[in-house]
Parts: C-alpha cells; sequence; structure tokens
C-alpha cells in the first residue's frame, strides 16, 4: 500500500506561482506512473500532467507550458509546478500514483487533494 499527502496549495493572485508537492509513504519500492489531476467545483476530475516510470511526460491540453511535473526519488516525492495562475486554474489538485499490472502495487493511489484558489 501506498499513502499520498499533498501540500503547497493556498491562495494566489492570477500571474502568480505555487509549487504542489506530493509525499509517498508506505511501498515506495514499486514502480509508478505518477500524475496531478485536478476537480474544480461542478466539474469532472481531469489529467493535468503524467510523469512515467520513463520520465516521459504528458499534460493536458489546457497546460501551455504553465506546468511542469517532476519527481525526487531520493524524497519519494512528485512536484507540480505552475507558474501564470489563472482563475480556471481554481481546483482541488489531487496527486495519483499508479501501480502496473502484476505487481504488488496494483491498483491507483490517490490523495487527499490540495485546494487552489486564483483570485482575479
Amino acid at each position: 500500500q501506498v499513502q499520498l499527502v499533498e501540500s503547497g496549495g493556498g491562495l494566489v493572485q492570477a500571474g502568480g506561482s505555487l509549487r504542489l508537492s506530493c509525499a509517498a509513504s508506505g511501498d515506495t519500492t514499486c514502480i509508478f506512473t505518477r500524475a496531478w489531476y485536478r476537480q474544480a467545483p461542478g466539474k469532472e476530475r481531469e489529467m493535468v500532467a503524467v510523469l512515467t516510470s520513463g520520465d516521459n511526460t504528458y499534460y493536458g491540453d489546457f497546460v501551455k507550458g504553465r506546468f511542469t511535473i517532476s519527481r525526487d526519488e531520493a524524497k519519494n516525492t512528485v512536484y507540480l509546478q505552475i507558474h501564470s495562475l489563472k482563475p480556471e486554474d481554481t481546483a482541488v489538485y489531487y496527486c495519483n500514483h499508479r501501480g502496473y499490472a502484476g505487481s504488488s502495487c496494483y491498483g491507483d493511489y490517490w490523495g487527499q487533494g490540495t485546494q487552489v484558489t486564483v483570485s482575479s
């Protein structure tokens, strides 16, 4: 099992920056695809960024170069750096780790989420 704890959210003015962190604990020896999702009020959860075990990255269409996903293996932490924040980025941001089929960590793991609020 893996536990994920996000941090770094808050209230920020439009145009500002934030760095979200997701610290993993538990069986962190497994290989995961790591990702960030977000969910705004009244909307479905959407993918923000994905970082594969091979360090390939994928981003949602709305990102347009403003978001960067990265990881620090020594700290078992994945980050989401966000620049040029917009009010429409307001959402709860969730960290996800997906274990590979056939492994002891197979499945989706989610954090509790961190709120990002962008004021205009």
